[in-house]
């Protein structure tokens, strides 16, 4: 979060209120109409914690605007969404005589004229690592975009997510994009979701007051897991939300407390300890154990609850559907193996927006080159060993297969390309409208 004017440095020898690992949240009702949130792992969004926090202390301890662990940390976000099938882009701009950086992920699909935007600011200051300012809200959607593409969700609203650069400066990433938007562009954006501090160790739990659709939508969530929230007002105007806010932009977001002291009533509602919500709040004491996995935990499944339930009912696809869910084993750096099936009964080429959906097992996907092969032989590439150590491939590919015929065989081929591990093809199919 952005630090609105000099704060004397928080002294006191306050105990870390570290919260235990949180098991599951239990899962709210789904408003009519929407599909419910799946759970978000937090075990999963502290491994990219983990991850940034691996980063900072190989680039100076920090993640700051024009240090080298920001880039890094962009570079790490960006490679993880790429090898899941969103389509990214770095987005440069000038500051203090450096090149910042913001990343922008779509999720492929839905109405590109009505699109809920979720963002977080990824840099740190440069006096720590930054895990709870902001690497708590970057790790969170991250994890949040992960599951869109695990799931295979189709939403009826375009999903898009940002990750911003020098928001400790004044915003300035936020900014950038913000005014760089074309105000036809800027009219599609229907809800903009921020995400800053979602993980203080004595944690509140605070929503934004702005828009009320996105904020009743969170608090439904709080309230639908017994958890009483309260109105934000410690960073009003000072993260992200603010760049969107300013041009009209519906804006909503969850936010832990930083530098304020929790009040005893709060200490009542909440437990805690009535000291800083974040006594490491902008200090090199932000680390890996400066993280409530309660508050973390909660706040990254209230997220996609968000997510879910502004991004419209979810469209599986309609039409023909042809699949083959016979095992296929893909020799350990071996000879490329196929699952086949045949398509009949459709009229003409095939669409250009063909659906390929793609379920391999492997527990090392940046091994694995996988193709969609036509029946006349013509070969689109669905995945060429990017994603290093993620398991398995999961997902629903868009091939535009218009200049192909649509009945005949088509095949699915897949090729372990090194060493080390092997996997299967679990299933293959294709869905025609």
């Amino acid at each position: 979060m952005k630090l609105s004017a000099r704060l004397a440095a928080l002294a006191g020898s306050s105990a870390l209120v570290i919260g235990a690992l949180a098991g599951a949240v239990p899962a709210t009702a789904a408003p009519a109409g929407a599909t419910a949130a799946p759970d978000i792992s937090v075990a999963n969004v502290k491994q990219h914690l983990t991850d940034l926090s691996t980063i900072a202390a190989n680039n100076g301890g920090n993640r700051a605007h024009g240090r080298p662990g920001y880039k890094a940390s962009i570079d790490f976000v960006k490679a993880k969404l790429d090898a899941v099938g969103f389509t990214t882009s770095v987005q440069q701009f000038t500051y203090n005589g450096t090149t910042g950086y913001n990343l922008i992920a779509d999720w492929p699909g839905g109405d590109p004229n009505q699109v809920i935007m979720s963002g977080s600011h990824l840099d740190s200051v440069t006096s720590g690592p930054g895990m709870n300012d902001n690497g708590s809200g970057s790790a969170a959607i991250l994890e949040a975009a992960l599951t869109v593409a695990r799931s295979g969700y189709q939403p009826s609203k375009h999903l898009r997510f940002g990750w911003w650069g020098a928001e400790e400066l004044g915003l300035v990433g936020s900014k950038h994009y913000v005014n760089n938007l074309p105000t036809a562009e800027r009219a599609k954006v229907k809800g903009y979701l921020n995400f800053d501090m979602i993980g203080s160790p004595n944690p509140g739990y605070f929503v934004y007051d702005d828009d009320p659709t996105i904020e009743q939508t969170f608090k439904g969530f709080f309230s639908g897991i017994g958890v009483p929230t309260e109105i934000e007002t410690e960073g009003d105007g000072r993260s992200d939300h603010a760049s969107f806010k300013n041009v009209g932009i519906p804006v909503g977001g969850l936010f832990t407390g930083a530098s304020r002291v929790k009040s005893s009533a709060q200490v009542s509602k909440w437990g805690g300890t009535a000291t800083a919500f974040d006594r490491c709040y902008h200090s090199s004491c932000d680390t890996l154990s400066n993280i409530n996995d309660t508050a973390l935990d909660r706040n990254s499944d209230a997220i996609a609850h968000a997510i879910w339930t502004l991004s419209g009912t979810s469209t599986p696809p309609t039409g023909k559907v042809f699949e083959n869910t016979a095992d296929v084993t893909i020799p350990d750096n071996g000879a490329a193996v196929t699952s086949s099936v045949t398509v009949s009964g459709v009229t003409g080429n095939a669409p250009a927006t063909l659906a390929v959906g793609v379920d391999i097992i492997h527990p090392w996907r940046g091994d694995l080159v996988v193709d969609l092969i036509a029946p006349d032989g013509s070969v689109y590439n669905l995945h060429n060993r990017t994603g290093s150590s993620a398991d398995n491939i999961q997902q629903t590919f868009t091939v535009n297969a218009s200049s192909e015929v649509a009945n005949g065989v088509w095949k699915l081929r897949a090729q372990d390309t090194a060493s080390a591990d092997a996997g299967y093809i679990n299933g293959f199919k294709l869905t025609f409208p």
